[in-house]
C-alpha cells in the first residue's frame, strides 16, 4: 500500500461528478442525506433510496435546493420484495448505467425483531438487504467504467462475531449490540468477497468500505426510542454531545465514493484517535473482518437466505 498522504481531505477535493449516477440508501437523513447533497452538488444525478415517502420527499427538496439533480426511489431494505422492485426501477430509470452505489442505510442496537422475510432485523437490514440490492444492481454497475460499491460499516464491527449457523438469532440469546456488531462485521466481509470476485471476473467495479467514526446521527436517538429505556436515551444524548457533526462523519464514505486514490478492497474512516473523529484515512479492521473463508461462506449463505443470484457468481 502506498504511503498515506496525511493532508486533510474535504469535499473541496471531490472531482466533478457530472455525467455520473449515484444511488444512496438511507438518504432521508444523517450520513445518507449529506452524501446525497454533496454528490448532487458536485454534478451527479443522485437517486435517494428511502423507506419513508414523507421523509424522502423532505430530503429530496433539500437536495434539489442545492441545484443538484435528484429523484426518489422507494426502498425498504427489510423487505426483499421491496429490494427487488427498487433494483428493477433503478435499472429502468438509469438504462442500466449506475456509477456509484452507497450502501449507507442501517438500524442500530434495536430490540429483537424480524424483517418481512423473517430475518433478524439488523442482520436482515444492514447486511442481507444491501447484499441483495448490490447483486441485483450489478448489471447496471458493470456497464460503467470505474463503478464503485461503497459499503458503510462501523467501529462496532470490532465487537462483532459472525455465527453462520445462527445469524438470525433463532437459537442464540439475543443481545442488541452483539447483533449490531455482527451485521457490521458482515458488511466488511461482504465488501471483501465482492472485491475478490469482481477482480477474478476482471470487472471494472471497485468494492470499498468506509465508516463514520462517532458521528451525531439519528441512529442513536432511534435506538433509544426503540428500546424504550430512558437510561439508553440519556446515554445517546451524551454520546451525541461528544460526536462529530454529520458533515465530517460523511467524509470517509464520500472519499470512498469519489476519490481517484481509493484502493480496491480498501477501508476508510476518520484519522483521529481510535478512528472516532477526523478526516478520511485508511482504517484498521479486525482479523475476523479479513477472514477470506468466512467471507466466502457468508456470500453463499446470503445467496441461500435471500434467494438472489450472486453477481459475480
Amino acid at each position: 500500500m502506498p504511503k498515506w498522504n496525511a493532508r486533510k481531505w474535504d469535499t473541496a477535493d471531490i472531482p466533478d461528478q457530472s455525467g455520473r449516477t449515484a444511488l444512496v440508501t438511507g438518504a432521508n437523513s444523517g450520513l445518507g442525506l449529506r452524501t446525497a447533497e454533496v454528490l448532487a452538488g458536485k454534478g451527479a444525478h443522485v437517486l435517494l433510496a428511502c423507506r419513508s415517502p414523507e421523509r424522502g420527499q423532505r430530503a429530496l427538496r433539500r437536495v434539489l435546493a442545492t441545484g443538484g439533480n435528484a429523484e426518489l426511489v422507494p426502498l425498504d431494505l427489510a423487505d426483499l420484495s421491496s429490494v427487488r422492485t427498487a433494483a428493477a426501477l433503478v435499472r429502468d430509470r438509469t438504462g442500466d448505467a449506475l456509477d456509484v452505489l452507497v450502501n449507507n442505510a442501517g438500524v442500530m442496537a434495536v430490540p429483537l425483531g424480524r424483517t418481512a422475510d423473517g430475518f433478524e432485523r439488523q442482520f436482515g437490514t444492514n447486511h442481507l438487504g444491501h447484499a441483495a440490492l448490490t447483486w441485483l444492481l450489478m448489471p447496471a454497475l458493470r456497464t460503467r467504467p470505474g463503478a464503485r460499491v461503497v459499503t458503510v460499516s462501523s467501529l462496532a464491527h470490532q465487537t462483532g462475531r459472525l455465527d453462520l449457523a445462527d445469524p438470525n438469532y433463532e437459537v442464540r440469546r439475543y443481545a442488541a449490540w452483539r447483533a449490531y456488531g455482527q451485521s457490521k462485521l458482515a458488511n466488511l466481509l461482504f465488501m471483501r468477497e465482492l472485491n475478490r470476485r469482481t477482480r477474478a471476473a476482471n470487472l471494472d467495479v471497485t468494492s470499498v468500505a468506509a465508516h463514520p467514526g462517532v458521528t451525531a446521527t439519528e441512529l442513536s436517538s432511534n435506538m433509544a426510542r426503540a428500546q424504550g429505556n430512558p437510561l439508553v436515551g440519556i446515554g445517546a444524548k451524551i454520546s451525541d454531545f461528544f460526536s462529530q457533526p454529520v458533515e465530517v462523519g460523511a467524509l470517509p464514505q464520500l472519499y470512498a465514493a469519489t476519490s481517484p486514490n481509493v484502493e480496491r478492497g480498501g477501508y476508510y474512516g476518520p484519522d483521529g484517535f481510535r478512528g472516532m473523529r477526523g478526516h478520511p484515512a485508511p482504517a484498521g479492521s479486525t482479523t475476523a473482518a479479513r477472514d477470506d473463508l468466512a467471507a466466502s461462506r457468508l456470500w453463499d449463505l446470503t445467496a441461500k437466505l435471500t434467494g438472489v443470484a450472486p453477481d459475480p457468481s
